[in-house]
């Protein structure tokens, strides 16, 4: 009994250091303070996807607290999403949410508001059928702009508890703007470390139009 207590405790610290490495990965002490240009080295407003993904992953958490949540009604439509590839755990990410997530390879987000405040969305999923593409639109969330659990500013929230049960009954997402075509996103999970050990991703637009869940169409 000795022993088995013993190789549960190792085996505990084991799986528990990679994610103190990736939470401590993301930097303390909130806010510094500077601004989103400061933080890219160039201006937020011509920023793409690979400046973020240039930075470290703790510079990738400030650009989070200098950006501002967008506007409700500027979250409307289908948008491109990509996972940022930072920390010890990005590969642990990668293959939850391009594997379990969904039916297929993650490949974006949709949202349309249903009132001034509140709205509801989905996830986009690719596969391969019968040697064609296909396209499924899964998993949806409830969205609002609210204070975030990571600061003392608004973010644009992804809420799944209400559409989803098991893993992803406690998933959460936040978003906040970079510029017109650039939003920065991070998840998060109750049973992976919660608001603490959150990964990060991007939107990306212009958005194409809402199709809407497969059951509805």
């Amino acid at each position: 009994m000795k022993k088995l207590l013993i190789f549960l405790l190792v085996l505990a610290i084991i799986l528990a250091t990679p994610v103190v490495i990736n939470i401590l990965q993301n930097g303390i002490g909130g806010p510094d303070g500077r601004t989103m240009d400061e933080i890219l080295g160039k201006s937020s407003a011509s920023a793409k996807v690979e400046d973020i993904n240039a930075l470290s992953k703790a510079d990738i958490m400030q650009l989070f607290h200098a950006a501002s949540a967008p506007r409700f009604s500027v979250m409307n439509g289908e948008f491109e999403a990509r996972l940022l590839d930072k920390g010890v755990l990005a590969k642990a990410s990668s293959i939850f949410t391009h594997n379990l997530m969904g039916p297929g390879h993650w490949e974006g987000k949709a949202f349309t508001p249903a009132t001034k405040t509140e709205g509801w969305g989905y996830n986009l999923f690719s596969s391969s059928k019968g040697g064609e593409n296909a396209l499924a639109r899964l998993v949806r969330m409830d969205t609002h702009v609210g204070p975030s659990v990571f600061d003392d500013k608004d973010s644009f929230h992804l809420t799944y508890a209400p559409h989803n049960h098991g893993m992803l009954n406690t998933m959460q997402d936040e978003i906040r703007q970079i510029n017109p075509r650039l939003f920065l996103g991070y998840g998060y999970m109750d049973w992976s470390g919660g608001k603490r050990n959150p990964a990060p991703f991007v939107l990306i637009g212009p958005p194409t139009p809402w199709v809407g869940t497969d059951g509805d169409n």
